[in-house]
């Protein structure tokens, strides 16, 4: 037995002749963790004692009456710890704070790195200067951030690379790559979105967006305001952003009909060269409200049930079909108030009963399960 265990862990060795005290380290993932066991004179696990360094007992927080039933149980000191290593690999796993601890080379690799690239390109980096964060520009001037995750053996292995883009962030990397080479890389995707963040930002400046709230990067949807109660919902590919967008307009029937068959009439004359502005202004042939001419006030109308204009993430989208009437609703309100009506019929997702304001039939129409679950 005592070959096997010196073997299995040549740090952890014996303090006395009689082999009852055993002092040193274990080593899980790459990581030596002190450890001290004290065996009664009978060496049977039962009666032993075991003495932790503190990042061994924090690893093991929770799970002492485990250690003490693997210690009881074990047929020997070997098996108790493979046992034990057992336990630390599976916490281990869970907390990316007990990651390895970088060599030193490590640090004097990122730092000469960064002096290649420029102390002026970083943002941020953590205290363990394993988390970074570099500032880029795209060819019209907008400021985007590439957050770096190092692993411990950098450069062999390759970091975890984040951004705030539309698309999957894709980086070759091999153990010769370099932080520079990296930045290049994305650069190279910032230009690639550059002419769809372009038509995102005409759209931004020139219509009155009711969604998303505070727009980012990502975001490849919006909806545009194009009178009261009455919106488009676009949808653009990030790769071919000056291509005809998914359209979803949203309003009463009685506007949205009109603006829908337009849409439909006018779809060929979308002109690839002319920005998705200038191309919904004409394929619609309507003026949207601007900035310049109009309060976002104008179109910000309260749901007609909770009296709020937005819910959670949700502004009201549901509108009462009567000409006369119009009110919006958030579907989640419309949802709970038609449910608790008496006289509301189902049929399949189609949700019927009285408007709350004009007593006129107001439908709800959605794919969500709820719908199914109450039938």
């Amino acid at each position: 037995m005592e070959g096997s265990l010196v073997e299995e862990n040549p740090l952890l060795l014996p303090l006395n002749k009689e082999k009852t005290i055993y002092d040193g380290f274990i080593t899980v993932q790459e990581r030596d963790f002190r450890l001290r066991i004290e065996l009664p004179a009978d060496r049977k696990l039962t009666g032993a004692r075991l003495h932790c360094c503190w990042q061994l007992k924090h690893l093991l927080r929770g799970f002492e009456h485990v250690v003490k039933q693997r210690l009881r149980r074990s047929a020997d000191l070997i098996a108790f710890i493979l046992e034990l290593k057992t336990i630390l690999e599976v916490n281990l796993k869970q907390l990316p704070e007990f990651c390895s601890v970088p060599q030193p080379q490590y640090y004097s690799q990122l730092i000469g790195e960064m002096e290649t690239l420029g102390w002026s390109k970083l943002l941020f980096i953590d205290a363990d200067f394993r988390t970074l964060t570099l500032k880029a520009e795209d060819s019209s001037g907008r400021e985007h951030g590439l957050t770096v995750k190092l692993k411990s053996k950098h450069p062999t292995e390759a970091p975890e690379c984040s951004a705030n883009l539309p698309v999957p962030l894709v980086i070759s990397w091999t153990p010769q790559s370099t932080l520079e080479l990296l930045y290049n890389q994305f650069l190279l995707v910032l230009e690639s979105l550059t002419k769809f963040w372009d038509v995102l930002d005409e759209i931004d400046n020139k219509t009155w967006i009711l969604e998303p709230e505070k727009p980012n990067r990502s975001d490849t949807m919006r909806r545009i305001a194009i009178g009261t109660n009455v919106s488009i919902r676009v949808e653009l590919d990030p790769r071919h952003p000056e291509m005809l967008p998914e359209c979803c307009l949203l309003g009463a029937e009685h506007v949205v009909t009109p603006l829908r068959n337009k849409l439909n009439a006018n779809m060929h004359l979308w002109n690839p060269d002319f920005s998705v502005f200038h191309n919904l202004r004409d394929v619609l042939e309507i003026e949207f409200p601007s900035p310049a001419t109009h309060e976002k006030s104008c179109f910000s109308v309260e749901c007609g049930i909770c009296y709020a204009y937005r819910l959670e993430d949700a502004i009201p989208d549901q509108v009462c079909n009567d000409p006369r009437c119009g009110q919006p609703f958030h579907q989640a309100c419309l949802y709970e108030w038609l449910r608790g009506l008496p006289s509301s019929r189902q049929s399949f997702s189609l949700l019927f009963g009285e408007c709350p304001y004009c007593t006129k039939v107001v439908f709800f129409l959605s794919s969500d399960r709820r719908l199914h679950e109450a039938s």
